[in-house]
């Protein structure tokens, strides 16, 4: 079975090919529409879902996968952060509290669609600002929801984690062999 990855995300691949789930990377091009009365889960399955639809136009008879992630605290959604100002500001509400980390996944085969979501607890420690401008100045948190990767050098400041690991890096990869491996039982 073919499988499409409707992202460009390089830990997306990473984690997929550490699976040993052979796939290939067709990122979506499409513009991603929110609706702002949206809740974090409905975000995160709306997007995927747009992304894996845009890339299944062209994409017939592949089972494709659409992923979106954000950050959650209190309600409020922590995207990827647009300047300097605003990674700080993301890292200063997150230090010293718990957050979720919700990822929605979609997958398309042929007519077939199925969205699912993962939600992660990560609980960072008290960080100064010092600690937060070196981190920014050191790693590239502009194509990182919360402003953090979880597999870099951030971890020295994650303290507790409730859940996949995996999805905190974009893709909750338990649930999606389960989904892949079901695909391919029915395709048999």
């Amino acid at each position: 079975m073919k499988i499409v990855l409707a992202s460009g995300s390089p830990r997306r691949t990473q984690i997929l090919s550490l699976a040993h789930i052979e796939h290939i990377v067709i990122p979506s091009t499409c513009v991603e529409v929110i609706d702002k009365g949206l809740k974090p889960i409905e975000v995160v399955e709306s997007l995927s879902l747009q992304k894996a639809k845009d890339v299944a136009r062209n994409n017939k008879d592949a089972l494709v996968i659409g992923a979106d992630t954000i950050v959650t605290i209190n309600g409020k959604i922590l995207g990827k952060p647009h300047s300097e100002e605003e990674a700080i500001e993301m890292l200063t509400t997150l230090s010293n509290t718990t957050h979720q980390v919700v990822t929605g996944v979609t997958f398309i085969y042929n007519d077939i669609i199925k969205t699912i979501h993962e939600i992660t607890e990560v609980t960072f420690s008290k960080l100064s600002t010092e600690q937060i401008k070196t981190y920014i100045n050191e790693e590239n948190v502009y194509d990182k929801a919360g402003a953090y990767a979880i597999q870099g050098t951030f971890c020295k400041y994650i303290t507790k984690i409730n859940g996949d690991y995996y999805n905190v890096m974009g893709l909750p990869i338990a649930r999606v062999y389960k989904e892949i491996e079901g695909y391919k039982n029915e395709i048999q």
